[in-house]
C-alpha cells in the first residue's frame, strides 16, 4: 500500500470548496485533519464541525490527527462527525492505563485508532501498544505548523516500525507527516511507510494530479 493523505490545514480557506474539489480529483485517498488546541502545540486549527461539513462532499477516508492535550474528551465528537481514523499523541497521555483505555474507547465508536510520536520520542516508547492499534503516525517535523523540512532521523523510526511489524505479523499502517515532497517520497516509502501526509507541497502544486503521481512514483 502506498497512499497519500492531504492535510486540509494547507488549503486556502477563502476558496476551500474549489481547493478541495481539485484534491478530490487528484488521486488522493485520505483527508488529513490536523486538530490543534493551542496547548499541546502552539497553534489552533479547527474542530469536528469542519469534518462534518466537508464529509458531505466526498467519499475519501477521514484521517483525524488530534494534537491536543485531552484527546479522549473529543473522540465521540469526531466519531459522530464521521472520522474513519482517530490518532492521538503518545506524549499527551500520562499513563499506560490511560493509553490502553483511550485505544479501546476509540475502537468502541467503530473508528480505527492511531498513535503518534513527536520527533524526539523513540519508537521504543510505543512498542507495547503496537499490537492494539491500526496506525502509527511518525511526525517527521515538530507538530503544529506546516512547511517545515523533513527530519532525517525519521527514516530509522520508520524502518524500525516496519521491522517490528513484519517480525510480529502485525498490519498497522505506518503514516508519516511533515516535509513530504516528490524528491523524498520514494525513500520514505522504501523505508517502510504506507501513507504520507502531504500539505504544503500538494496545496501549492498547479497540477495536483501530476504532483500526486510524482509522490506515489506512478
Amino acid at each position: 500500500m502506498k497512499e497519500l493523505s492531504y492535510s486540509i490545514l494547507s488549503s486556502d480557506f477563502s476558496n476551500l470548496e474549489l481547493d478541495l474539489e481539485n484534491i478530490f480529483n487528484s488521486g488522493v485517498k485520505y483527508l488529513h485533519y490536523d486538530v490543534m488546541d493551542g496547548h499541546f502545540v502552539n497553534n489552533i486549527s479547527f474542530g469536528p464541525h469542519i469534518l462534518s461539513t466537508i464529509n458531505k462532499k466526498h467519499n475519501l477516508i477521514n484521517d483525524v490527527h488530534l494534537m491536543i492535550t485531552n484527546p479522549k474528551d473529543y473522540v465521540e465528537q469526531f466519531a459522530k462527525a464521521k472520522a474513519d481514523i482517530i490518532t492521538f499523541h503518545y506524549e499527551a497521555i500520562n499513563s499506560d492505563n490511560e493509553i490502553i483505555d483511550l485505544i479501546n474507547y476509540i475502537h468502541s465508536f467503530g473508528c480505527k485508532c492511531g498513535i503518534s510520536i513527536k520527533p524526539n520520542t523513540p519508537v521504543e516508547a510505543i512498542i507495547k501498544y503496537l499490537p492494539m492499534i491500526d496506525l502509527v503516525l511518525v511526525m517527521s517535523v515538530e507538530p503544529g505548523f506546516g512547511g517545515q523540512s523533513f527530519i532525517l532521523n525519521s527514516y530509522k523510526k520508520i524502518g524500525d516500525l516496519d521491522t517490528f511489524r513484519k517480525n510480529k505479523g502485525l498490519n498497522y499502517i505506518i503514516e508519516v507527516d511533515g516535509g513530504i515532497k516528490s524528491d523524498n517520497a520514494k525513500a520514505i516509502f522504501n523505508s517502510g511507510a504506507n501513507l504520507l501526509v502531504c500539505g504544503s507541497y500538494l496545496a501549492k502544486a498547479t497540477d495536483k494530479k501530476v504532483a500526486v503521481s510524482l509522490i506515489l512514483g506512478e
